[in-house]
C-alpha cells in the first residue's frame, strides 16, 4: 500500500487559512490554493514521476476539502493539475509552476476586465446596494469611480460574520459616500437605491447564483421594488459540473459565529443553523457580469461550454493525475 505523501507545511497552512476564513473570497482562495500547490511542487522530493502526481493530487485534496462550496477552489485546483505534463520529475515540477503563474497573472488581469464591463451598468449619481464582500462586486464600483461617475452605497452588515464592514471600508477608501444598515434594514432602503451588486461563490449552469446567506432575499425584494439585481463574478466562479443551484452543497458554519457558549445556554437553543450560502434562482438576477462580458443568467451556460467544454474531470481524484479537460479553467482561457 502506498504511503501518505507528505504535503509541505505550506498547503497544510493555506488549508486551514481557508477552512477558518482567514483567506476570503473567492478569487482569493483561488490564488492562495494556486500558490500553496505551487509550492509542494517546487520543494517535492519526488523519486519518480508517478510518486510526484500522487503527492500533487494529495495536496489538491487537502485544499479541496476545506470549503465545499466555493467553486473557484476546485476551478484554481483543475487549472493546475491538468497542465502537469512531463515524463519526468524535473519537467512536472516546472508544469505544474508555470501553470500556477499563468493561473495568477490571469486572476489579477480578469478582475481588471470585469470591472471595466461592470461600471459600464452605472450612472452618474447611481446609488448601489451591496451584500457581504465582494472584490468583484467592488472593481465594478471603483471602474465606474475611476471614469468620473459619483457613486453612494448602502452597505448591509451581512451577519453573522459582517463582512459588510469590509466593504464599506474599502468603499470609503474609494471616496464612495456609504450607508451601512443592517440586514433586516435592506427592504426599506430598496426604494432609494438604483442597483443591487453582489458577488457569487458559484454559479451553476441554469445561471443560479450561490452566495452570503441573505443575497436570495435580497434579491426577492429588489425584483419586488424593480430594482435590478447584478452579479459580478469571474469565470472562476463557474460551476461547470453543477446543473442547478439546489445541487450544490451549502456550507455549514459553527455556530458560535451566531451564538457564544453562555448566550445559547441561557436562551435554551435546542439548535442552531448556521448555513453560509444561499441559492437566487436566476429569474431573481438581470445579469452576470464577468471578464468575458455580460450574460443574462440563463445564457450563462453557453459561456461555460467555451471555458470548460462538455465534460470536466477533477484531476486530484484521477488514477493518472493529469484530469483531461476542456478549455482552461482559468478565467482567461488559453
Amino acid at each position: 500500500m502506498d504511503e501518505t505523501p507528505e504535503l509541505h507545511s505550506d498547503v497544510e497552512e493555506t488549508a486551514r487559512r481557508i477552512a477558518e476564513m482567514e483567506v476570503r473570497g473567492a478569487a482569493s482562495i483561488a490564488d492562495a490554493a494556486a500558490a500553496a500547490l505551487g509550492t509542494q511542487a517546487a520543494t517535492a522530493e519526488s523519486e519518480t514521476p508517478e510518486a510526484f502526481r500522487r503527492t500533487m493530487r494529495a495536496a489538491a485534496r487537502r485544499l479541496y476539502e476545506t470549503r465545499p462550496t466555493a467553486v473557484s477552489l476546485p476551478n484554481a485546483l483543475r487549472y493546475v493539475l491538468s497542465g502537469m505534463d512531463g515524463d519526468d520529475v524535473e519537467t512536472l515540477q516546472t508544469t505544474v509552476q508555470q501553470r500556477v503563474s499563468a493561473f495568477r497573472d490571469d486572476l489579477d488581469d480578469a478582475q481588471d476586465r470585469l470591472g471595466q464591463i461592470g461600471a459600464g451598468r452605472f450612472s452618474d449619481g447611481d446609488v448601489v446596494m451591496t451584500h457581504c464582500h465582494s472584490s468583484d462586486a467592488l472593481s465594478c464600483i471603483e471602474a465606474a469611480v475611476e471614469s468620473g461617475a459619483d457613486i453612494e452605497a448602502v452597505v448591509k452588515e451581512t451577519r453573522p460574520r459582517k463582512q459588510g464592514h469590509i466593504t464599506a471600508s474599502e468603499l470609503r477608501e474609494l471616496g464612495v459616500p456609504v450607508t451601512l444598515i443592517v440586514d433586516s434594514a435592506a427592504h426599506s432602503f430598496l426604494d432609494d437605491v438604483d442597483h443591487v451588486l453582489v458577488g457569487a461563490d458559484s454559479i451553476a449552469a441554469d445561471g443560479s447564483v450561490i452566495n452570503k446567506i441573505g443575497t436570495a432575499g435580497l434579491a426577492v425584494s429588489a425584483r419586488d421594488r424593480g430594482v435590478p439585481v447584478v452579479v459580478a463574478a469571474q469565470s472562476i466562479k463557474l460551476h461547470p459540473k453543477t446543473l442547478t443551484g439546489t445541487a450544490v452543497a451549502i456550507e455549514r458554519r459553527d455556530i458560535r459565529e451566531v451564538l457564544d457558549e453562555e448566550t445559547h445556554e441561557d436562551i435554551g437553543a435546542a439548535e442552531v443553523a448556521n448555513p453560509a450560502f444561499d441559492v437566487t434562482p436566476p429569474r431573481h438576477v438581470d445579469a452576470i457580469v464577468t471578464e468575458h462580458g455580460q450574460f443574462p443568467p440563463e445564457s450563462i451556460v453557453t459561456l461555460m461550454r467555451e471555458l470548460f467544454g462538455d465534460s470536466v474531470s477533477e484531476p486530484w481524484t484521477d488514477p493518472d493525475g493529469t484530469g483531461a479537460t476542456g478549455a482552461s479553467a482559468a478565467s482567461g482561457g488559453e
